[in-house]
């Protein structure tokens, strides 16, 4: 990793940090605009950092920044929804290096990467948060209200995020890529 791209790494994380901000209220897990940062993370920076730029994030975060959805600090593993939040690491790799190996270039298939993107954070959310609530919270949910409260009321907005940054991406993608590789030199 070169110096010049820890900028772009600290970008991302800020950005997430900011869609962390910008939440609307719903049961247990709300809806943010922090995946919007990811999906741009993993698409625009490539596997390696993208996942560093939410790696930055949430270790900020748990260094004591209030910089998640709901506050900040070590003992935020505990929350509920601190799986989302592994999720964004794991999810903007998986993104970044779905982007590189098959090289997407139209919204279409970016919205593939991003899907997959999707499928990763909640794949990790849902978990966590059935693991939390039942011995972490002591208020267990079951397996259809995990996924009623962790999936399916959060998704119909992340989905549109993921239709969105798709067509942002196709559009800023060849203009970023001039500027990284410029960097490289």
């Amino acid at each position: 990793m070169k110096t010049k791209s820890l900028p772009l790494v600290a970008l991302f994380a800020a950005l997430t940090a900011i869609g962390g901000f910008i939440k609307i209220p719903i049961p247990y897990v709300p809806f943010t605009l922090q995946i919007a940062a990811v999906y741009l993370a993993g698409c625009l920076l490539g596997p390696k950092l993208g996942m560093l730029s939410q790696l930055v994030y949430v270790l900020v975060g748990l260094a004591g920044a209030p910089v998640f959805a709901e506050g900040g600090g070590p003992s935020y593993v505990l929350q509920p929804t601190f799986g989302y939040l592994i999720g964004f690491v794991a999810g903007a790799y998986v993104n970044g290096w779905l982007m590189q190996i098959f090289q997407f270039r139209k919204a279409a298939t970016i919205f593939l990467a991003n899907l997959s993107t999707l499928f990763v954070v909640y794949l990790f959310g849902c978990a966590w948060l059935y693991i939390a609530m039942k011995w972490i919270v002591e208020k267990p949910l079951t397996i259809g209200q995990t996924l009623w409260f962790g999936f399916l009321l959060p998704v119909p907005g992340d989905l549109l995020l993921c239709a969105v940054c798709s067509v942002l991406v196709a559009r800023m993608l060849p203009r970023i890529q001039s500027v990284i590789r410029k960097q490289e030199v």
